[in-house]
Formats: C-alpha cells, structure tokens, sequence
C-alpha cells in the first residue's frame, strides 16, 4: 500500500509530504494526493484549482503571494521537473510562529510536496533551468483578495540559496511589511 509520510516543520501546521512510491524496471508510481491520507492535515477542504508554471531561468524568484480572508486558501506545492527552494512565511494573526517562513527543497526525485495552510504566504525560488512546479488549492484565485510580500522583506530576512537573476515587476514592487501589520485573522 501507498502512504504518504507527513512530516512537522518548525512552523505549526505547515508541513512536508513526502510520498512512497513503488518502483520497477519501468519506472515508479507515486499516489499524487489522497484526502482520505492525508485528512489529518487536509480536513476535507475541497480542491477548487490546479495551477502549473514553468520558469525557465535558473535564480528566478515567484513570491511572495497569499490571499486576504475569506478567500484564504490552503496550498500543497509540488515540483515535477527541476528543482525549486519553496518557501512559505505565517502570516497569522497571534500565531507563535507569526513572520517565520520555512523553505524547503521540492524535486521531482526527493518526491516531497509542501502543505501550506491557511494565513500563509508563498514563493520560490528556481534552482535549476526550467523548473515546473504543480499546486493545489482550495480556493478560486481572486484578484480583489491578493496580496504579497516583499521577497527579500528585512523583517523576515528568508536567505535565498542563489542570487536573483529574474523577478517580475509585480512581485518586486510588494512593500515591506510596516510596523502597522498585525497579521491575518483568519
């Protein structure tokens, strides 16, 4: 039988999936997501979207986005080809972890997929040519609820594994959090 390994982070509530797979001369399978595993974390939110994206250049960053309640979203990340840093921040309102981010390596062959809650931010960062990523979420996206955070915040300070080759307008152009920001209420 398949299972999927979640495992803790650091941050309460996000988490690493890691996936078992059966392999043989022709390859491997790998159980992509099942609610009935992974109901602990998942509670039975409805998957309403799938997203996929391509980047092509290596040092690339996407990120950092979130969406403002009622049209938070939870968010499971996967890379299918390449390989990416992912990177999720808790924007929680009275979280114990609220401003940590947590990254995390997502290749096709280490088969790890990161579950990112409710009240979070994401991004990325690419670490190799081309890189593909799918997501999964659990709400429609809505420009009127968009929001994002300045990838290179010094509030959160994230150490980006390479240097910034490509980012685009919109992302780059996110403010810093100000002294005035207290968080998601979710």
């Amino acid at each position: 039988m398949i299972m999927n390994n979640i495992c803790k982070t650091t941050i309460e509530d996000l988490f690493i999936i890691n996936s078992k797979s059966i392999q043989d001369d022709r390859g491997l399978f790998i159980r992509f997501f099942c609610a009935k595993e992974l109901h602990k974390i998942y509670q039975n939110n409805e998957i309403l979207q799938i997203n996929f994206s391509k980047t092509i250049k290596k040092g690339t960053i996407r990120g950092m986005h979130f969406q403002f309640p009622p049209k938070s979203e939870v968010k499971m990340v996967r890379c299918i080809k390449g390989s990416v840093y992912d990177v999720a921040i808790d924007l929680r309102k009275n979280s114990k972890t609220f401003l940590k981010w947590h990254g995390e390596i997502l290749t096709p062959e280490n088969l790890n997929m990161i579950y990112i809650p409710k009240g979070f931010a994401h991004g990325f960062q690419t670490l190799e040519e081309n890189s593909e990523l799918l997501y999964l979420h659990t709400e429609y996206y809505n420009p009127n609820f968009e929001g994002g955070i300045k990838y290179n915040d010094p509030k959160i300070n994230i150490n980006w594994p390479l240097e910034v080759t490509q980012i685009s307008d919109k992302d780059n152009n996110y403010k810093y959090i100000n002294n005035d920001f207290i968080g998601l209420e979710l």
